[in-house]
């Protein structure tokens, strides 16, 4: 073999036996093995006993894996019989049928393989080369994840003594998560705001953890348990524990706007509301309700394999990049990740200067308005501001593309642009036809005005009481909606019970097997056990009953010094709601928080399924209007299962994620219960319009008028009978039937396998006020990396991709933090065209279509509406 090629050994039986490898490596020896199904009689087909490292690139794109994992599974796939490959596959076409991350590609040979008959008799040929190409696709879902995203990645090997509850891993997550909950709680009420995201964390962790690594190596036993100061070199276990601690803190409680609301003379004027316990109750509730029913979803959520949860991939990607970083090439690419990174960072960082602060054109890049700026239409369809954004090129700004095009997968990228751009004619429809008067308001506003055509005051239509008034909301005016708004609340509507009926007809195995593991005490009863749900069985896992059981036992442990055992998480959390809300006078019914639960145990495995499939969450805060529980129990719920995925890929000891979490929440809640109360008492003209350092609290506001509109005037006279959107409740029913066809006709038109119907109305929520442009320039790009570059250089994909993504989301954060302190903060501005062009004309100022009627209103007059 003299080809100049780089030779390994590579024990492996029958190898993908394409036509294409055949002409290109001829030289491949060419013999027969015994467990061939084709008897073994036939000498035209390989053993590739000798593999060159140039091969296995094009070998990897056959089966989307790199030369590392190739090899490995190839190896592995000597070892497997006939039988043994036949029940991976027949596995594979049971669990993945339906599963849009799952290469279609492998399904059709698979089932072409199994399940045509006449194949073996009448090509014998073509059903050796099948059996060949699938035996080590059937080897590498036996040792490794199924997905490539995964693999790209993922390890599929574990060390289980690597340490992870250290004595730094502590001390650091506890600073960080002390640091950033009170950055964020602070700059919440602030326009513009700022937040600190765990990717910040996650980086910080990294020269923190090296600095301990100069502590002194001295261990000490306490209350039998050994650690030392430093346990060794840092390690990314020990990383990733925090930066999980990191997601959980980072995230300031929703309630705080209902104690904002409560509180303030502007609003509520309810003083009670700055009880230091009421705070605490209400918001550790709602947290440890999540996280209750998080541990008892995990069978539906986290165990399998087919729950990627993609957002997580480009945390482990970062966290590989600084611990991992293996010298390999990858398509002619040397370049280690973490240099990668760094360049990418550094670009990003440069690069964002410019449509943050330098040239707003760049991110709101208008420019088809400019030809004409004062023009009506133009500006509501092509604008990018307050428009819907129908521009080929809108923007240049990386950050203004709320769906990231790395990591979600293009199927969810395209589902999301194709919902967007469906719903984008009827919003025209209804804002031309003046349907509900929404011809008299901007085209897509996120805002409620009144009959005026101005702001909906919420003071006109209740008492000093803050109750509601019938009297005076009947000489003030009904609450109307832009076309975008309402066209919004009919896409949730669907997409609720679309919701429902999708996983029903897509899951609904999944969902089976997650009931019959809870009662065979199996973590994936009747389900493949992938290697990481394989290799997480060497530590002790935190069972349903200590979810149930453990959370009180663990703060008071924490807090108290071990005085009391026993508690539950998910009851003590109801228990605490409960209490907060029945014992202070918050004119609602306790029974309000059994309500939430019972929203959020009917939609958290639905909604949990979605988002671990498709990186898109489900939210229901129009569903839970009436109960604040269900929307943030629910909320909160998704985000721990993604946690509890994140350390199961990890293969971080479950039991400690348990505690790391319960912790940091813990730490959290006060921190910002702290920082809540400092800001409501210590900030002069805090929440009103003209406090001078911008303290305006712009989302408390939304949320006020949320609470007047959805909870004092009430959705009965918005959507009930008689009320002005009565016709949009329809859309329960559209949605409850939109997936059926779909799901039916799926195999017999193509194009519907890759149709994901709540993805698909999910991308119809993203108006009010985002547009196309924030959704269009995704899909190029995500076609570019997650199609094109995935597919031809699948080494490069798997080694640089998530990385790549992360680099510049970092980059943007930190950026962003700069920019706000050093430039914003001191009110240093730059005023040239490049910064005003953008906001200048109808786009920026929001014009409406047609003019206020002469006698000052639209729509019924006053009296003329109950």
């Amino acid at each position: 073999m003299d080809s100049g090629f780089k030779f390994r050994i590579f024990t492996s039986d029958p190898f993908l036996r394409a036509p294409s490898i055949l002409m290109k490596w001829p030289h491949f020896f060419k013999t027969a093995h015994p467990s061939d199904p084709c008897g073994g009689k036939s000498s035209d087909f390989l053993n590739v006993e000798v593999l060159a490292e140039d091969t296995t690139e094009v070998l990897g794109g056959y089966i989307s894996a790199d030369h590392e994992h190739l090899l490995e599974a190839a190896a592995y796939a000597r070892t497997m019989s006939v039988a043994e490959v036949e029940a991976v596959l027949n596995r594979i076409v049971d669990e993945y049928e339906d599963d849009p991350n799952f290469p279609t590609r492998i399904l059709d040979a698979a089932n072409r393989y199994l399940f045509k008959n006449n194949l073996k008799k009448e090509q014998p040929a073509e059903y050796q080369r099948l059996y060949d190409e699938l035996k080590v696709e059937a080897a590498m879902i036996a040792i490794n994840s199924p997905y490539a995203e995964v693999r790209a990645v993922v390890d599929n090997h574990d060390d289980v003594n690597t340490p992870v509850n250290t004595f730094r891993t502590w001390i650091i997550g506890s600073v960080l998560v002390a640091a950033g909950a009170s950055l964020n709680q602070f700059f919440s009420i602030r326009y513009p705001a700022i937040g600190v995201g765990p990717t910040v964390a996650q980086i910080l962790a990294v020269p923190l953890g090296r600095l301990m690594e100069l502590l002194p190596t001295k261990e000490f036993v306490t209350f039998g348990y050994t650690w030392s100061l430093n346990p060794g070199p840092f390690n990314p276990k020990e990383h990733m524990l925090i930066t999980i601690m990191a997601n959980v803190g980072f995230i300031t409680p929703y309630t705080s706007n209902i104690i904002w609301i409560q509180y303030l003379p502007l609003y509520f004027n309810q003083s009670w509301a700055l009880g230091f316990g009421y705070q605490i109750l209400v918001a550790l509730s709602t947290s440890l309700i999540g996280y209750g029913l998080a541990g008892l979803t995990r069978r539906f959520l986290v165990y399998p394999a087919s729950a990627i949860w993609p957002g997580n991939l480009a945390q482990i990607a970062l966290n590989r990049a600084f611990h991992a970083d293996k010298p390999t090439v990858a398509d002619g690419w040397s370049m280690s990740r973490r240099r990668w990174f760094l360049y990418c960072f550094c670009a990003m960082f440069v690069y964002f200067w410019f449509p943050d602060f330098i040239c707003n054109a760049l991110s709101y890049f208008n420019w088809m308005t400019w030809i004409s700026p004062m023009n009506v239409s133009l500006a509501a369809i092509t604008g990018s501001v307050f428009g819907l954004g129908f521009n080929p090129l809108p923007t240049f700004d990386w950050n203004q593309m709320i769906a990231d095009p790395l990591i979600n997968p293009f199927f969810t990228t395209f589902n999301y642009f194709l919902g967007a751009l469906i719903t984008f004619p009827i919003i025209v429809a209804i804002w031309y036809t003046n349907t509900w008067n929404t011809g008299y308001l901007p085209i897509n506003s996120n805002y409620v005005f009144d009959n005026t055509g101005n702001l909906y005051a919420v003071a006109e239509a209740v008492g000093t009481d803050t109750l509601f008034n019938q009297t005076m909301y009947e000489n003030y005016s009904p609450a109307y909606l832009s076309a975008s708004y309402a066209t919004e609340y009919g896409v949730f509507f669907a997409l609720y019970t679309a919701t429902l009926t999708h996983t029903f007809l897509y899951h609904r195995r999944e969902i089976i097997h997650g009931f019959s593991s809870i009662l065979s005490r199996d973590k994936t009863s009747g389900m493949h056990k992938d290697v990481h749900v394989r290799l997480m069985e060497s530590y002790k896992e935190v069972t349903e009953w200590q979810y149930l059981m453990q959370v009180l036992v663990f703060v008071l442990r924490l807090f108290l010094t071990w005085i009391i055992t026993g508690a539950s998480v998910l009851l003590f959390a109801i228990v605490v709601g409960a209490v907060g809300i029945g014992v202070y006078p918050t004119n609602t019914a306790p029974a309000v928080v059994l309500y939430g639960v019972f929203l959020a145990i009917i939609f958290c495995v639905p909604v949990g399924i979605i988002s671990a499939i498709t990186n898109v969450e489900v939210t229901l805060n129009v569903l839970a209007e009436l109960f604040s529980y269900g929307f943030i129990t629910t909320y909160q719920t998704i985000n721990f299962a993604s946690d509890l995925k994140l350390a199961h890929y990890m293969h971080i000891p479950p039991q400690l994620t348990f505690s790391a979490q319960i912790y940091a929440t813990v730490v959290s809640t006060f921190v910002c219960t702290g920082i809540l109360n400092f800001q409501m008492t210590k900030i002069p003209g805090v929440c009103t319009p003209d406090q001078p350092n911008h303290f305006i609290c712009p989302d408390v506001n939304t949320f006020f008028t949320a609470s007047v509109l959805w909870g004092t005037l009430g959705p009965k006279r918005m959507f009930g009978p008689g009320g002005i959107y009565n016709n949009l409740l329809w859309c329960f029913l559209i949605g409850a039937i939109l997936p059926v066809p779909i799901y039916f006709l799926r195999k017999k038109i193509k194009i519907l396998q890759y149709i994901h119907t709540p993805v698909l109305l999910y991308g119809g929520l993203i108006w009010s006020p985002y547009s196309l442009a924030n959704v269009w320039p995704a899909v190029p790009i995500a076609y570019l990396f997650n199609v094109f570059v995935k597919k031809r250089y699948i080494a490069w994909w798997s080694k640089y991709n998530y990385v790549t993504s992360t680099a510049f989301s970092a980059a943007i954060a930190i950026c962003g933090i700069v920019i706000f302190f050093g430039i914003e903060w001191p009110g240093i501005q730059i005023n040239w065209s490049g910064n005003t062009r953008p906001f200048e004309g109808c786009d920026g100022m929001v014009c409406a279509r047609l003019p206020i009627p002469d006698q000052g209103y639209f729509g019924p007059g006053v009296s003329e509406f109950h």
